[in-house]
Protein backbone atom coordinates (compact mmCIF):
# COMPACT_ATOMS: atom_id res chain seq x y z
CA UNK A 1 0.00 0.00 0.00
CA UNK A 2 1.62 3.48 -0.81
CA UNK A 3 2.57 6.00 1.97
CA UNK A 4 -0.18 8.32 2.54
CA UNK A 5 0.61 11.87 1.53
CA UNK A 6 0.57 14.40 4.57
CA UNK A 7 1.14 18.44 4.33
CA UNK A 8 0.84 19.82 8.10
CA UNK A 9 -0.50 23.78 8.09
CA UNK A 10 1.00 24.80 11.94
CA UNK A 11 3.74 21.73 12.52
CA UNK A 12 5.53 23.51 15.21
CA UNK A 13 2.12 23.84 17.72
CA UNK A 14 0.78 22.02 19.96
CA UNK A 15 -1.49 19.97 17.00
CA UNK A 16 1.20 19.96 14.35
CA UNK A 17 3.52 18.25 17.23
CA UNK A 18 1.02 15.77 18.08
CA UNK A 19 0.39 15.18 14.26
CA UNK A 20 3.74 14.68 13.54
CA UNK A 21 4.28 12.02 16.91
CA UNK A 22 1.43 10.00 15.61
CA UNK A 23 3.44 10.20 12.39
CA UNK A 24 6.85 8.90 13.70
CA UNK A 25 5.23 5.95 15.85
CA UNK A 26 3.26 4.65 12.86
CA UNK A 27 4.70 1.81 10.48
CA UNK A 28 7.24 2.78 8.66
CA UNK A 29 6.20 3.60 5.25
CA UNK A 30 2.80 4.39 6.28
CA UNK A 31 3.04 8.34 5.73
CA UNK A 32 5.07 10.45 3.62
CA UNK A 33 5.57 14.26 4.23
CA UNK A 34 4.88 16.67 1.66
CA UNK A 35 4.65 20.15 3.44
CA UNK A 36 5.43 21.78 6.79
CA UNK A 37 4.07 24.78 7.28
CA UNK A 38 5.23 27.77 10.45
CA UNK A 39 4.98 30.95 11.41
CA UNK A 40 8.02 31.98 12.57
CA UNK A 41 9.81 29.13 14.26
CA UNK A 42 12.51 28.37 12.21
CA UNK A 43 14.60 26.24 14.67
CA UNK A 44 11.78 23.23 14.98
CA UNK A 45 10.53 23.60 11.51
CA UNK A 46 14.08 22.98 10.16
CA UNK A 47 14.33 19.49 12.93
CA UNK A 48 11.07 18.37 11.41
CA UNK A 49 11.78 18.53 8.08
CA UNK A 50 15.26 16.90 8.25
CA UNK A 51 13.84 14.25 10.78
CA UNK A 52 10.70 13.08 8.37
CA UNK A 53 11.95 14.45 5.09
CA UNK A 54 9.53 16.57 4.24
CA UNK A 55 9.96 17.81 0.33
CA UNK A 56 8.39 21.15 1.20
CA UNK A 57 8.91 23.86 4.06
CA UNK A 58 7.44 27.46 4.81
CA UNK A 59 7.58 30.02 7.25
CA UNK A 60 4.28 32.30 7.72
CA UNK A 61 6.60 35.40 8.82
CA UNK A 62 8.73 36.62 5.38
CA UNK A 63 11.24 37.90 8.12
CA UNK A 64 12.22 34.36 9.30
CA UNK A 65 13.39 33.23 5.78
CA UNK A 66 17.50 33.74 6.33
CA UNK A 67 17.49 31.66 8.79
CA UNK A 68 15.29 28.88 7.68
CA UNK A 69 17.03 29.35 4.40
CA UNK A 70 20.57 29.10 6.23
CA UNK A 71 18.99 25.87 8.31
CA UNK A 72 17.82 23.96 5.27
CA UNK A 73 19.86 25.01 2.16
CA UNK A 74 21.23 22.36 0.05
CA UNK A 75 19.65 19.50 1.59
CA UNK A 76 16.98 19.15 -1.34
CA UNK A 77 13.88 20.85 0.18
CA UNK A 78 12.02 23.57 -1.58
CA UNK A 79 11.53 26.63 0.75
CA UNK A 80 9.05 29.12 0.87
CA UNK A 81 8.32 32.24 3.23
CA UNK A 82 5.04 34.88 3.29
CA UNK A 83 1.41 34.42 3.15
CA UNK A 84 1.20 33.46 -0.29
CA UNK A 85 3.87 30.77 0.49
CA UNK A 86 2.07 29.57 3.26
CA UNK A 87 -1.48 29.00 0.59
CA UNK A 88 1.00 27.79 -2.23
CA UNK A 89 2.29 24.75 0.21
CA UNK A 90 -1.55 24.00 1.26
CA UNK A 91 -2.01 23.77 -2.73
CA UNK A 92 1.10 21.21 -2.91
CA UNK A 93 -0.64 17.61 -4.15
CA UNK A 94 -1.27 15.80 -0.47
CA UNK A 95 -3.38 13.05 0.11
CA UNK A 96 -3.99 14.36 3.87
CA UNK A 97 -3.83 17.78 5.31
CA UNK A 98 -3.77 18.96 8.73
CA UNK A 99 -5.12 22.46 9.20
CA UNK A 100 -3.89 23.55 12.26
CA UNK A 101 -3.11 27.47 11.74
CA UNK A 102 -4.60 29.36 14.91
CA UNK A 103 -7.29 31.85 13.93
CA UNK A 104 -8.16 33.53 10.86
CA UNK A 105 -4.94 33.82 9.65
CA UNK A 106 -4.93 29.82 8.96
CA UNK A 107 -8.61 30.42 6.07
CA UNK A 108 -6.55 31.31 3.16
CA UNK A 109 -4.67 28.19 3.46
CA UNK A 110 -7.69 25.76 4.64
CA UNK A 111 -9.01 27.43 1.49
CA UNK A 112 -6.57 26.38 -1.00
CA UNK A 113 -6.30 22.91 0.82
CA UNK A 114 -9.75 22.12 0.05
CA UNK A 115 -10.10 23.26 -3.39
CA UNK A 116 -7.05 20.68 -4.28
CA UNK A 117 -9.07 18.05 -2.90
CA UNK A 118 -7.72 15.19 -0.41
CA UNK A 119 -8.78 14.73 3.14
CA UNK A 120 -8.25 18.03 5.12
CA UNK A 121 -8.58 17.67 9.01
CA UNK A 122 -10.00 20.78 10.15
CA UNK A 123 -8.18 22.14 13.84
CA UNK A 124 -9.04 25.48 13.11
CA UNK A 125 -12.49 25.94 13.93
CA UNK A 126 -12.15 29.70 12.77
CA UNK A 127 -12.39 28.84 9.12
CA UNK A 128 -15.81 27.87 10.09
CA UNK A 129 -16.84 30.41 12.23
CA UNK A 130 -15.99 33.13 9.83
CA UNK A 131 -16.61 31.55 6.72
CA UNK A 132 -18.78 28.46 6.66
CA UNK A 133 -20.56 28.53 3.82
CA UNK A 134 -17.16 29.33 1.91
CA UNK A 135 -15.74 27.03 3.35
CA UNK A 136 -18.24 24.32 2.69
CA UNK A 137 -18.96 25.37 -0.81
CA UNK A 138 -14.73 24.79 -1.35
CA UNK A 139 -14.95 21.47 -0.36
CA UNK A 140 -17.75 20.53 -2.33
CA UNK A 141 -16.16 22.08 -5.75
CA UNK A 142 -12.80 20.58 -4.82
CA UNK A 143 -14.01 16.87 -4.09
CA UNK A 144 -12.60 17.02 -0.53
CA UNK A 145 -13.31 15.42 2.78
CA UNK A 146 -13.72 17.61 5.75
CA UNK A 147 -13.07 15.68 8.91
CA UNK A 148 -13.20 18.05 12.20
CA UNK A 149 -10.10 17.25 15.05
CA UNK A 150 -11.53 19.68 17.98
CA UNK A 151 -12.09 17.00 20.34
CA UNK A 152 -16.02 17.79 20.81
CA UNK A 153 -16.35 17.70 16.83
CA UNK A 154 -14.73 14.31 16.57
CA UNK A 155 -16.49 12.90 19.05
CA UNK A 156 -20.08 13.97 18.14
CA UNK A 157 -18.49 12.81 14.38
CA UNK A 158 -17.84 9.46 15.87
CA UNK A 159 -21.21 9.03 17.45
CA UNK A 160 -23.08 10.17 14.26
CA UNK A 161 -21.10 7.46 12.08
CA UNK A 162 -24.34 5.76 9.86
CA UNK A 163 -26.97 7.62 11.43
CA UNK A 164 -29.39 9.64 9.24
CA UNK A 165 -29.66 13.15 10.57
CA UNK A 166 -33.43 14.03 11.20
CA UNK A 167 -33.00 10.72 13.78
CA UNK A 168 -30.52 13.63 15.65
CA UNK A 169 -32.46 15.11 18.51
CA UNK A 170 -29.66 16.97 19.89
CA UNK A 171 -25.82 17.08 20.12
CA UNK A 172 -24.31 18.15 23.58
CA UNK A 173 -20.59 19.59 23.61
CA UNK A 174 -18.68 19.26 27.04
CA UNK A 175 -16.40 21.96 28.35
CA UNK A 176 -14.24 21.28 30.92
CA UNK A 177 -15.34 24.73 32.41
CA UNK A 178 -11.44 25.80 32.45
CA UNK A 179 -9.11 27.21 35.68
CA UNK A 180 -11.94 29.40 36.62
CA UNK A 181 -15.38 27.52 36.99
CA UNK A 182 -15.78 28.14 40.54
CA UNK A 183 -14.40 31.47 40.55
CA UNK A 184 -16.67 34.35 41.75
CA UNK A 185 -16.65 37.80 39.25
CA UNK A 186 -14.35 39.93 41.50
CA UNK A 187 -11.56 37.07 41.82
CA UNK A 188 -12.17 36.53 38.09
CA UNK A 189 -11.63 40.81 37.56
CA UNK A 190 -7.96 40.21 38.95
CA UNK A 191 -6.65 37.22 36.43
CA UNK A 192 -3.44 37.42 35.28
CA UNK A 193 -2.30 35.82 31.90
CA UNK A 194 -0.34 33.09 33.89
CA UNK A 195 -3.82 31.84 35.77
CA UNK A 196 -5.63 31.65 32.40
CA UNK A 197 -2.42 30.28 30.68
CA UNK A 198 -2.81 26.42 33.40
CA UNK A 199 -5.55 24.82 32.17
CA UNK A 200 -6.89 22.44 34.77
CA UNK A 201 -6.98 19.06 32.08
CA UNK A 202 -5.79 19.92 28.42
CA UNK A 203 -2.62 21.01 27.35
CA UNK A 204 -2.92 23.79 24.34
CA UNK A 205 -1.78 26.84 23.03
CA UNK A 206 -1.82 30.26 24.96
CA UNK A 207 -4.62 31.62 22.39
CA UNK A 208 -7.17 28.76 23.18
CA UNK A 209 -6.08 28.46 26.70
CA UNK A 210 -7.51 32.06 27.22
CA UNK A 211 -10.22 30.94 25.15
CA UNK A 212 -11.04 27.90 27.40
CA UNK A 213 -10.80 29.80 30.29
CA UNK A 214 -13.54 32.48 29.41
CA UNK A 215 -15.39 29.65 27.14
CA UNK A 216 -14.98 31.12 23.94
CA UNK A 217 -13.53 28.29 22.98
CA UNK A 218 -16.90 26.36 23.44
CA UNK A 219 -19.24 29.46 22.06
CA UNK A 220 -16.42 29.06 18.67
CA UNK A 221 -17.52 25.26 18.88
CA UNK A 222 -21.43 25.75 19.03
CA UNK A 223 -20.99 27.70 15.57
CA UNK A 224 -18.73 24.78 14.16
CA UNK A 225 -21.21 22.32 15.13
CA UNK A 226 -24.28 24.07 13.60
CA UNK A 227 -21.97 24.43 10.33
CA UNK A 228 -20.69 20.96 10.04
CA UNK A 229 -23.54 18.80 11.19
CA UNK A 230 -26.39 21.17 9.93
CA UNK A 231 -27.99 21.90 13.08
CA UNK A 232 -30.06 25.04 14.53
CA UNK A 233 -29.12 26.50 17.57
CA UNK A 234 -31.45 25.38 19.96
CA UNK A 235 -30.23 21.33 19.09
CA UNK A 236 -26.64 21.99 20.13
CA UNK A 237 -25.97 22.01 24.12
CA UNK A 238 -23.03 22.64 26.43
CA UNK A 239 -22.55 20.97 29.31
CA UNK A 240 -19.71 21.79 31.76
CA UNK A 241 -18.30 18.23 32.23
CA UNK A 242 -14.59 18.91 34.86
CA UNK A 243 -13.04 15.78 34.12
CA UNK A 244 -12.77 15.89 30.26
CA UNK A 245 -13.73 12.21 29.68
CA UNK A 246 -16.79 12.43 27.73
CA UNK A 247 -15.72 14.78 24.93
CA UNK A 248 -19.27 15.11 22.75
CA UNK A 249 -23.07 13.53 22.65
CA UNK A 250 -25.60 12.66 20.03
CA UNK A 251 -29.00 12.64 21.59
CA UNK A 252 -31.09 10.62 19.29
CA UNK A 253 -35.33 10.52 18.59
CA UNK A 254 -35.66 7.19 20.18
CA UNK A 255 -33.73 8.73 23.56
CA UNK A 256 -30.64 6.87 22.73
CA UNK A 257 -27.88 8.90 23.99
CA UNK A 258 -24.53 8.02 22.57
CA UNK A 259 -21.18 9.25 23.89
CA UNK A 260 -17.29 9.39 22.95
CA UNK A 261 -14.90 9.07 25.88
CA UNK A 262 -11.51 8.97 25.83
CA UNK A 263 -8.41 10.54 28.10
CA UNK A 264 -8.19 14.00 27.27
CA UNK A 265 -5.15 13.68 24.66
CA UNK A 266 -5.54 15.48 21.65
CA UNK A 267 -3.92 12.48 20.02
CA UNK A 268 -6.79 10.78 19.97
CA UNK A 269 -8.81 12.74 17.62
CA UNK A 270 -6.21 13.50 15.73
CA UNK A 271 -5.19 9.40 15.09
CA UNK A 272 -9.03 8.98 14.10
CA UNK A 273 -8.93 12.11 11.93
CA UNK A 274 -5.33 10.07 9.99
CA UNK A 275 -6.48 7.16 9.24
CA UNK A 276 -9.97 7.88 8.69
CA UNK A 277 -12.26 5.86 7.45
CA UNK A 278 -9.55 2.94 9.22
CA UNK A 279 -8.00 3.42 12.66
CA UNK A 280 -4.75 3.03 13.50
CA UNK A 281 -3.02 2.08 17.21
CA UNK A 282 -2.21 5.25 19.17
CA UNK A 283 0.38 4.65 22.38
CA UNK A 284 -2.19 7.25 24.37
CA UNK A 285 -2.79 6.38 27.84
CA UNK A 286 -6.15 4.23 27.97
CA UNK A 287 -9.12 5.34 30.35
CA UNK A 288 -9.97 3.99 33.75
CA UNK A 289 -13.62 4.19 34.55
CA UNK A 290 -13.22 2.51 37.57
CA UNK A 291 -9.88 4.88 38.94
CA UNK A 292 -12.18 7.99 37.66
CA UNK A 293 -15.19 6.62 39.72
CA UNK A 294 -17.91 9.98 38.84
CA UNK A 295 -18.81 11.79 35.92
CA UNK A 296 -20.36 14.77 36.35
CA UNK A 297 -21.97 17.15 34.20
CA UNK A 298 -23.89 20.66 34.69
CA UNK A 299 -24.91 23.55 32.80
CA UNK A 300 -22.28 26.75 32.49
CA UNK A 301 -23.17 29.54 34.92
CA UNK A 302 -24.13 32.84 32.47
CA UNK A 303 -22.52 35.42 34.74
CA UNK A 304 -19.32 33.87 35.13
CA UNK A 305 -19.36 33.12 30.89
CA UNK A 306 -20.86 35.75 28.75
CA UNK A 307 -18.93 34.69 25.98
CA UNK A 308 -21.16 31.33 25.29
CA UNK A 309 -24.58 33.43 24.76
CA UNK A 310 -22.40 35.76 22.88
CA UNK A 311 -21.51 33.01 20.31
CA UNK A 312 -24.89 32.19 20.44
CA UNK A 313 -26.33 35.65 19.49
CA UNK A 314 -23.58 35.81 16.71
CA UNK A 315 -24.78 32.62 14.98
CA UNK A 316 -28.61 33.10 15.48
CA UNK A 317 -27.93 36.92 13.58
CA UNK A 318 -25.96 35.42 10.95
CA UNK A 319 -24.36 37.28 8.26
CA UNK A 320 -20.92 38.57 9.23
CA UNK A 321 -22.03 38.28 13.13
CA UNK A 322 -19.62 35.55 13.69
CA UNK A 323 -16.10 36.54 11.61
CA UNK A 324 -17.20 40.24 14.13
CA UNK A 325 -17.38 37.67 16.88
CA UNK A 326 -14.05 35.82 16.12
CA UNK A 327 -12.01 38.99 14.91
CA UNK A 328 -13.11 40.91 18.10
CA UNK A 329 -12.17 37.74 20.50
CA UNK A 330 -8.70 37.05 18.87
CA UNK A 331 -8.13 40.86 19.07
CA UNK A 332 -9.13 40.66 22.66
CA UNK A 333 -6.98 37.85 23.86
CA UNK A 334 -4.46 39.24 22.54
CA UNK A 335 -4.66 42.85 24.32
CA UNK A 336 -5.25 40.66 27.36
CA UNK A 337 -2.09 38.27 27.01
CA UNK A 338 -0.01 41.50 26.77
CA UNK A 339 -1.59 42.68 29.79
CA UNK A 340 -3.30 45.47 28.21
CA UNK A 341 -7.11 44.27 29.12
CA UNK A 342 -8.78 42.61 31.97
CA UNK A 343 -10.16 39.00 32.09
CA UNK A 344 -13.78 40.28 32.32
CA UNK A 345 -13.03 42.82 29.66
CA UNK A 346 -12.17 40.52 26.92
CA UNK A 347 -16.18 39.26 26.77
CA UNK A 348 -17.29 42.82 27.15
CA UNK A 349 -14.54 43.99 24.06
CA UNK A 350 -16.31 41.69 22.04
CA UNK A 351 -20.23 42.55 22.92
CA UNK A 352 -19.28 46.29 22.32
CA UNK A 353 -17.75 45.50 19.18
CA UNK A 354 -20.52 42.97 17.83
CA UNK A 355 -23.05 46.47 19.01
CA UNK A 356 -20.78 48.39 17.12
CA UNK A 357 -20.34 46.90 13.44
CA UNK A 358 -23.56 45.82 11.33
CA UNK A 359 -23.46 41.91 10.66
CA UNK A 360 -24.22 42.42 7.08
CA UNK A 361 -23.46 38.91 5.39
CA UNK A 362 -19.96 39.04 3.53
CA UNK A 363 -20.07 38.04 0.38
CA UNK A 364 -16.55 36.64 -0.60
CA UNK A 365 -13.63 36.46 0.76
CA UNK A 366 -12.17 39.38 0.08
CA UNK A 367 -15.29 40.85 2.05
CA UNK A 368 -14.89 38.55 4.68
CA UNK A 369 -11.38 39.35 5.54
CA UNK A 370 -12.65 43.23 5.06
CA UNK A 371 -14.95 42.97 7.60
CA UNK A 372 -12.32 40.18 9.82
CA UNK A 373 -10.02 43.48 9.70
CA UNK A 374 -12.50 46.24 10.45
CA UNK A 375 -13.70 44.28 13.41
CA UNK A 376 -10.09 44.18 15.00
CA UNK A 377 -9.89 47.90 14.88
CA UNK A 378 -12.93 48.28 16.08
CA UNK A 379 -12.21 45.47 19.75
CA UNK A 380 -8.99 47.84 19.74
CA UNK A 381 -10.71 51.00 19.58
CA UNK A 382 -13.26 49.51 22.56
CA UNK A 383 -10.10 48.64 24.52
CA UNK A 384 -8.35 51.75 24.71
CA UNK A 385 -11.38 53.29 25.68
CA UNK A 386 -12.08 50.94 28.33
CA UNK A 387 -8.16 51.56 29.23
CA UNK A 388 -8.85 55.12 29.23
CA UNK A 389 -11.13 55.24 31.71
CA UNK A 390 -9.68 52.87 34.29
Amino acid sequence: MAARSVSILGSTGSIGRSTMALIEAAPPGAFRIESLVANRDVATLAAQAVRFGARHAVVADAAAYPALKAALGGRGITLGAGPEAVVEAAARPADWTMAAIVGAAGLRSTLAALARGGTLALANKESLVCAADLVLAEAQAGGATLLPVDSEHNAVFQCLMGCAPDAVEKVILTASGGPFRDWPLERMARVTPEQALKHPVWSMGAKISIDSATMMNKGLEVIEAARLFALPPDRIEVLVHPQSAVHGMVQYADGSLLAQLGTPDMRTPIAHALAWPARMAAEIPRLDLAALARLDFFAPDPLRFPALRLAREALMAGGGAPTILNAANETAVALFLDRRLGFLDIATVVEETLAALPPSRPDGLEAIIALDQAARAEASRQAEARAATV
